[in-house]
């Protein structure tokens, strides 16, 4: 086949109009007469082939495929007819969930309404977020039950490009200078936000997009609640926020402020350096972030983003305008010149001035750049975290907190090896009041031990692989329970249950506490 006949039939293929009824069973429909360029205005109505449902919305908007599915509804890409060029845009069709109760539906409808309300008066006064270009409802006949439905449609400015969650599903985890390149551009959107009396609540890479010019825009404010709204806890199919990215009191109750968009773009940052999941970096039980040791950035951002990320949204930056001024101290360091020392070499066989000197107070540290720090050597008990390590009175680096896993297995083998020691010693000593005090002693010495991580991980499987030897083989040591290996097995077990039992309520009363106070 010639080119010629090739591109002259690419160019007569009827343009294709996808049906927007959810659930219609055949959406695609050609109509061949679409692309002609004298077409008469109005648009003559077209109707999908398989449910008679009306395709060109509002008189001029003509769906060509399916942009993504959500909780609450599906986004379309469109041609809109009567702009001169054409031009592409985003129908969003409001779609909830079939299980909504009336006061749902209505919360739903409102939250869909908002976010038309939020673009016609923020899209035009900033760049980065979507203009809305129509807001309507359709009333159609369901085919099925013969019922009237309606139907609610979002006509918006379509950003050519990609959304940061799929930019990290293709390429992986993101280098400093395009998160810091994220950050910024968020932080001057959602200050322009905040300042118009709103708060995004979902902010999350798949609500970013960066378009083929490089620009970042922040897209879906149908989660958008305004500051003077009273806070009210939301539960159920009406909650709007993403877990993964929201912040604890958003999870619980639903209350939110301008720190809560500030935390939920931190953890977006932290998951484009990462490329991990939040569940793998965040502790639930105690609202803290460990993502140090996946990613390769400056201190100074670390910094940054580990108070964006507080628990709690006093102890986070008050605005996106304080964080902003943070990076700009950060960027100002990074490029200061540090002026070298002149450094004079004494005179070949001289000691006596290196005696005499006294020792010199030490020089305050210099800001160090990202570069500078990576060509440094590794220093052995360096934190590889990169964090700033706490440390002890002896200056020693404190212990970093234990994970979750490993606190309940330290508590499993406090109660096990307590419960053996117990029959050990009581065997030995008797039941009388020094061997029960010298028991607690010995469980007192086992519990700081491992306070101060002296035994830790496979020591504590080998003491107590260990002591239970000592106490089957040793009849001195098993004379309590007449040497009955189930009984002691079932004693040590029952006292790990109980000791985990403990520590477990003893740590959510302290998790409480803490955000309480």
């Amino acid at each position: 086949m010639q080119p010629s006949v090739l591109g002259r039939l690419i160019i007569d293929l009827p343009m294709q109009l996808h049906c927007t009824r959810p659930n219609c069973p055949s959406p695609q429909n050609s109509f061949a007469d679409l692309d002609d360029p004298k077409l008469p205005r109005p648009l003559k109505q077209k109707y999908c082939s398989a449910c008679r449902m009306e395709l060109i919305l509002g008189g001029r908007y003509l769906p060509t495929s399916v942009l993504g599915k959500g909780g609450f509804g599906t986004a379309f890409l469109a041609r809109d007819f009567d702009s001169p060029t054409k031009r592409n845009c985003v129908v969003k069709l409001f779609q909830p969930p079939v299980n909504l109760t009336p006061a749902q539906m209505a919360t739903a409808q409102r939250l869909f309404a908002t976010e038309a309300e939020v673009l016609e008066r923020l899209g035009l006064q900033h760049p980065q977020i979507p203009n809305l270009y129509a807001y309507f409802p359709l009333l159609v006949t369901n085919p099925l039950t013969h019922q009237t439905e309606e139907l609610f449609y979002l006509v918006q400015e379509f950003i050519d490009g990609e959304d940061l969650e799929k930019v990290l599903s293709r390429q992986g985890k993101l280098p400093e200078s395009e998160v810091l390149e994220v950050l910024r551009a968020m932080l001057n959107v959602l200050d322009f936000v905040h300042s118009q009396g709103a708060i995004h609540r979902d902010v999350k890479p798949s609500n970013i997009m960066k378009g083929r010019d490089g620009r970042l825009s922040l897209l879906d404010f149908g989660a958008v609640k305004e500051v003077t709204t009273p806070t009210g806890i939301q539960r159920g199919p009406t909650t709007i926020c993403s877990p993964d990215y929201a912040p604890p009191e958003q999870i619980m109750n639903g209350s939110v402020d301008a720190t809560s968009d500030l935390y939920a773009l931190a953890a977006s940052c932290v998951t484009l350096l990462t490329d991990k999941f939040s569940s793998e970096l965040r502790d639930s039980s105690t609202n803290t972030w460990r993502w140090h040791p996946y990613a390769q950035v400056s201190l100074q951002l670390k910094q940054v983003l580990d108070r964006m990320l507080q628990a709690r949204p006093s102890d986070r930056y008050p605005s996106a305008q304080a964080v902003l001024e943070a990076l700009e101290m950060i960027s100002a360091q990074a490029t200061a010149t540090i002026p070298s020392p002149q450094y004079a070499p004494p005179p070949m066989g001289s000691t006596a001035a290196a005696s005499t000197v006294g020792p010199q107070p030490a020089a305050p540290p210099l800001p160090m750049t990202p570069q500078a720090r990576q060509k440094q050597p590794k220093r052995p008990n360096a934190n590889p975290s990169g964090s700033p390590a706490m440390v002890t009175g002896a200056g020693r680096p404190a212990a970093q907190p234990l994970s979750l896993i490993r606190f309940l297995g330290n508590a499993a083998f406090a109660g096990a090896e307590g419960g053996l020691l117990a029959i050990a010693t009581l065997s030995l000593l008797g039941t009388t009041l020094f061997g029960g005090v010298a028991w607690l002693a010995m469980l007192g010495v086992l519990v700081f031990l491992q306070f101060r991580r002296t035994i830790e991980g496979w020591d504590l499987l080998i003491i107590a692989g260990l002591t239970m030897a000592a106490i089957v083989f040793l009849s001195p040591l098993h004379g309590l329970v007449g040497g009955q290996l189930g009984l002691i097995l079932v004693i040590a077990v029952m006292a790990a249950g109980g000791v985990v039992a403990i520590a477990v309520i003893f740590r959510l009363i302290f998790s409480v506490l803490s955000r309480i106070m």
